[in-house]
C-alpha cells in the first residue's frame, strides 16, 4: 500500500460557522455535528472566525481510491503508529483516508510505516 506525503502544515479547529472557510482550498475538511463545528486546514487557511485551534499537525493519505469492501486500512496503520507511542488523527472522504500526526513524530511515523512495508512517496 502506498502512502503519500502532503506539503503544508495543518491545524485543527473549532469554528463559529463556515461563513469564512475557504471551499476551494487544496484541503479543507468540515464536521458538524449537534454540539461543534470542526476545521481542519492549512493552517496559513485558518478563518477569523475561530474558537479554539490546535496547529503543528503534518499530514499523509492512502493513495489511491479505496473500495468500501476493504477492512482494516485504516486500523492496521494506527495500530502501527500507536504501538509506537505516536497518535493520530484522522480524516476519511470518500475515495480514501488521511493521517495527520503532530509534527515531532511525523518523519518519524513515515519511517515505521516503511520498516512496515508501506510504499512513503
Amino acid at each position: 500500500m502506498e502512502i503519500k506525503k502532503l506539503d503544508g502544515r495543518f491545524s485543527v479547529c473549532k469554528v463559529r460557522d463556515y461563513s469564512q472557510i475557504d471551499l476551494q482550498a487544496e484541503f479543507c475538511f468540515i464536521g458538524k455535528t449537534d454540539e461543534e463545528s470542526s476545521l481542519v486546514c492549512l493552517t496559513d487557511r485558518v478563518p477569523q472566525n475561530t474558537v479554539e485551534r490546535d496547529d503543528g499537525w503534518r499530514g499523509f493519505r492512502i493513495q489511491g481510491i479505496l473500495d468500501f469492501s476493504l477492512i482494516g486500512v485504516l486500523s492496521r496503520i494506527t495500530t502501527v503508529l500507536a504501538d509506537q507511542g505516536i497518535g493520530i488523527f484522522a480524516i476519511s472522504t470518500f475515495n480514501t483516508d488521511y493521517i495527520l500526526t503532530k509534527e515531532a513524530d511525523f518523519e518519524r511515523a513515515l519511517e515505521i510505516l516503511a520498516f512496515s512495508g508501506y510504499k512513503v512517496m
